[in-house]
């Protein structure tokens, strides 16, 4: 069955997610479980590393970090685009940052974190030294940036994955 479904629960919500969609008919029940049976199969050629969670008690407490530094990313952003730079202190740059991890999991959950904050952005990985290259929109202290990404969220991920 392994074989024929390799992923059945990711099928089994793309087929759910396809009738949603596309409503509930005898043709679009058969074209979905189509693309479902071709996406499950096509997903086991990305080979995933099975996800292991260590401290599951730290994923509310990520959580609750990411929301609060999303929103006062917000506020910080949208104060220094109304003020339009006036003050001539917002100074964007790119950050190079050293990180221990090399899980798959984890830096991708990291790219998705500092992507999804306003003001940053995940702009490269480079696996053999293991360096993240970062844009940030307001670089006042580079050294609090990489403090916050290596001690912040870098840490808890590794905590939770590692």
């Amino acid at each position: 069955m392994k074989r024929i479904l390799p992923h059945p629960f990711l099928a089994l919500l793309l087929l759910i997610v396809w009738l949603v969609l596309t409503g509930f008919t005898p043709g679009q029940f058969i074209l979905g479980s189509a693309v479902a049976l071709v996406a499950s199969r096509s997903m086991s050629a990305l080979e995933p590393t099975p996800i292991t969670l260590r401290k599951v008690h730290r994923i509310p407490v990520l959580l609750g970090v990411l929301i609060v530094d999303i929103a006062r990313s917000n506020f910080d952003v949208a104060r220094l685009i109304l003020n339009g730079g006036r003050h001539g202190k917002r100074r964007s740059g790119m950050i190079e940052i050293e990180l221990e991890t090399r899980n798959r999991t984890a830096l991708a959950l990291l790219a998705i974190i500092v992507t999804a904050t306003p003001g940053t952005a995940w702009l490269g990985w480079n696996p053999r030294r293991g360096v993240l290259l970062l844009h940030v929109f307001d670089l006042v202290d580079e050294a609090d940036w990489k403090d916050l990404i290596k001690n912040r969220y870098e840490k808890a991920l590794r905590e939770i994955l590692e």
